[in-house]
């Protein structure tokens, strides 16, 4: 009888610790991912090595995933999540590295919990929170009144510059991201001048929201495009050339 020949697993660099893994987006009671190959779910991993693919099998007495790698009677075990998470301790080394370097739903159904990763995310999310928090406190009161209304609507223009200034904070706060777009987006304040001009009765807004008009004389200013936001097509009209002065005479009425 042929000797079953032993193929070396080319495996990358490996820590023994516990191990944590977590569903993507689920935590059902319980959840099982097949830990054997079937002709209805496949477990393969292509070797890079030998290019061939190999099976995979969870077996509770092996010390390999690998089906060839495996001797004598195989005690097949299950792959169960409780409530969307699997401790795996460090002496389960077979289960482990079935499931963090072989396993096809790595990242798909699953993933392993990363300390190191999730610092960085972590290290990153503060940074990005702290970078708004700064901008926020060093922002005028016109462009903070601006970012608010995005976030609050027409109450804006009743509320006193330390509501404003509060609500910016909170803003930068609970979403800094999108706080740091607004701030870098030169319309914001631009759509704002124009909410204010037409809360203050300089210009008029047509009832189907498509034709600016003065107010004092319902002179047409522009047609807004089909489909977009009278405001943002507002902020644009006011950065051309016949724009620029009707925002001088919009600016004037306002002193």
């Amino acid at each position: 009888m042929a000797k079953k020949e032993t193929v070396a697993t080319a495996t990358p660099k490996w820590e023994i610790k516990d191990r944590h893994y977590y569903l993507i987006n689920a935590s059902p009671l319980t959840y099982t991912i097949p830990s054997r190959h079937s002709k209805y779910t496949s477990l393969l991993w292509f070797d890079p090595e030998t290019n061939k693919q190999r099976e995979l099998r969870y077996a509770t007495n092996q010390s390999s995933p690998f089906v060839d790698e495996q001797k004598g009677e195989a005690t097949l075990g299950h792959i169960m999540f409780k409530n969307g998470h699997l401790f795996v301790p460090k002496q389960q080394q077979a289960l482990q590295k079935l499931l963090s370097l072989y396993h096809p739903s790595l990242n798909k159904r699953y993933m392993e919990h990363d300390a190191e990763v999730e610092a960085i995310d972590e290290v990153d999310s503060i940074e990005i929170e702290l970078e708004a928090l700064n901008a926020a406190m060093s922002m005028d009161i016109d462009m903070a009144e601006a970012i608010v209304r995005v976030e609050t609507g027409s109450s804006v223009s009743s509320m006193s510059s330390k509501e404003i200034k509060r609500d910016l904070l909170l803003f930068a706060k609970r979403n800094p991201s999108l706080f740091l777009d607004l701030a870098n987006d030169e319309n914001v304040q631009l759509r704002n001048f124009a909410i204010k001009a037409k809360e203050a009765n300089i210009i008029n807004l047509s009832q189907d929201q498509r034709v600016f008009s003065w107010a004092s004389n319902d002179k047409k200013l522009m047609t807004v495009p089909f489909d977009e936001n009278p405001y943002s097509a507002f902020a644009a009209f006011l950065q051309t050339d016949e724009g620029v002065e009707v925002y001088k005479s919009i600016e004037k009425k306002f002193a």
